[in-house]
């Protein structure tokens, strides 16, 4: 009796390809034994690209209800009504103007500052509340969410994730009070936390392992373009209700999450992983179909035996047996909280008038930036290494988020010093994510990958509330503490294992096979 099955059978008059032979496989082969063969002859075929844009495309909506908010929640300019009045000029505070003598440059349902009067509020804060909820949902829907993506499934998460940030965004459109809208951005925030792992873990185990990398970028590519979406909508819908902006941005969404449902595939790598094999060996069979037309799968599931030790634990409980992993993704957390810092607190500091600059314009080259730094990482992910480009990318955006409140009426210098530290805060984000994909087994990956987003998105919390509670009268003490937090924070990652050129880990005593330092498993050893 043969002791070995081929994972595909090929009669002598239907073999093509390139007459490739592909690898004896046992009924006791790994995971990846199983999986590469499938992906790794073939390259990309085309249901695999189209699987991954279409995945990807959740990262285009979620980009838009982030920074929805630098328009929607914008302080709009004013003019003086009364001419050679003395007690009005540019400079006034207009808290301290009558109502007579001053007025809004465009109608007051424009934005919620002007429509709900939150300019004069007592407490500087609650400008700021409804983008610090948004970051505060991320964070509950991160540790809530998160997690379920390795227990009930990446597509799965991803499409109850999009349903209920774009539902959320559509009942804001309907918010009467600030307070309304602040626990719907909350809502939506919650939902929204479980779409950016899942885009990323679900689009790299949808394809080979030398193309995890580059695929893990295609949503920061979908992202960029949601950013720079914003200012143009926000353009042409200027002298409407900032209710249209939600509608016009969570409308799309829901049809894409039908999409979604329909036309997007679970995670082959997932599927193997709990088990399901039958699944599993349903979707390679699908993703190789235009290279392998009248091949025939002819390995028993029902023999196939995968070691799935560890992948059903809580993390927590696996963060408590195993310390180095908790040492690692604490080291990851507090870098990931320096970007969101930056990340965050640059783009949302045009809304709220910390800088000279025209809102349409400032916003729309920081969207620019992210397809440069999409791009960076796309084609020098394999090439770079990641803890001193990381550290490199994190300490200049700091220095530069520091510089540009000083820059002062210098505007020209300030918008450059403005736009690096976006830049730089940008690529490191990227980066830092495809970093963590790397760095943890494929049993708590997305359950990591989610954490340290989370972190990213715990900047987000904090940084709009540091900068509107420095006032109109200091301006830089919050960005000067913003970008010695990041700074530090982000040094922090030259304290983990290096991962360039490594292969990524299973399951975790894949890892520890291989110690502490080194837990990777070389190409080709």
């Amino acid at each position: 009796m043969a002791d070995s099955t081929p994972l595909l059978s090929t009669s002598p008059s239907t073999k093509n390809y390139q007459d490739q032979e592909f690898p004896k496989l046992n009924d006791h082969s790994s995971l990846e034994e199983i999986i590469e063969p499938f992906f790794g002859s073939c390259g990309i075929a085309w249901p695999q690209i189209l699987q991954v844009m279409l995945v990807s495309l959740a990262c285009f909506f979620e980009a838009q209800q982030i920074f929805i908010t630098i328009f929607t929640d914008a302080i709009p300019s004013w003019h003086c009504t009364t001419l050679n009045n003395t007690s009005c000029n540019p400079k006034s505070n207009v808290c301290q103007l009558s109502y007579t003598e001053w007025n809004w440059d465009k109608p007051i349902y424009t934005s919620i500052v002007s429509e709900w009067s939150l300019h004069c509020s007592d407490n500087p804060i609650l400008q700021g509340l409804p983008a610090s909820s948004f970051f505060m949902g991320c964070l509950l829907g991160g540790l809530v969410l998160g997690m379920l993506g390795d227990t009930i499934g990446r597509k799965t998460m991803l499409f109850f994730g999009c349903l209920i940030m774009s539902m959320a965004s559509i009942f804001i459109a309907f918010s009467n009070n600030i307070w309304m809208y602040s626990a719907l951005r909350f809502l939506s925030g919650y939902g929204r936390a479980a779409i950016g792992s899942c885009v990323l873990v679900l689009c790299s185990e949808s394809v080979a392992i030398k193309y995890q990398g580059q695929v893990g970028t295609i949503g920061f590519f979908m992202s960029t373009f949601g950013f720079v979406s914003i200012p143009g909508l926000a353009y042409f819908s200027r002298n409407y209700s900032w209710r249209v902006l939600y509608l016009w941005t969570s409308l799309p969404a829901i049809v894409y999450c039908l999409l979604l449902q329909f036309c997007v595939y679970e995670s082959p790598r997932w599927l193997l992983s709990k088990g399901k094999v039958r699944e599993a060996y349903a979707i390679l069979n699908t993703f190789i179909a235009p290279y392998f037309k009248n091949q025939i799968l002819n390995l028993d599931h029902k023999k196939l035996n995968i070691t799935t030790s560890g992948s059903n634990q809580p993390l927590l409980k696996i963060l408590l047996r195993k310390r180095w992993i908790l040492g690692q993704l604490l080291l990851a957390l507090a870098a990931g909280f320096g970007i969101g810092l930056m990340y965050y607190g640059m783009p949302l500091g045009l809304g709220n008038g910390n800088f000279s600059l025209n809102l349409y314009l400032s916003t729309g080259l920081n969207a620019l930036l992210e397809l440069p730094a999409f791009l960076i990482v796309f084609f020098l992910v394999e090439k770079c290494k990641r803890r001193s480009t990381l550290v490199g990318l994190i300490i200049l955006s700091g220095v530069c988020g520091m510089l540009c409140m000083m820059a002062g009426e210098w505007k020209i210098l300030q918008l450059v010093l403005e736009l690096t530290s976006f830049f730089s805060a940008c690529t490191a984000f990227d980066l830092l994510l495809i970093y963590t994909a790397e760095l943890f087994p494929t049993s708590i990956r997305n359950a990591t990958v989610s954490i340290v987003w989370q972190a990213v998105v715990l900047g987000g919390v904090v940084s709009p509330v540091m900068v509107d509670a420095g006032g109109d009268r200091n301006k830089i003490l919050p960005y000067l503490v913003l970008g010695i937090m990041t700074s530090i924070a982000g040094s922090l990652v030259i304290f983990l294992p290096e991962t360039k050129g490594l292969e990524i880990s299973n399951k975790i005593e894949d890892q520890e096979q291989e110690g502490i330092e080194q837990p990777y498993v070389m190409n080709g050893v």
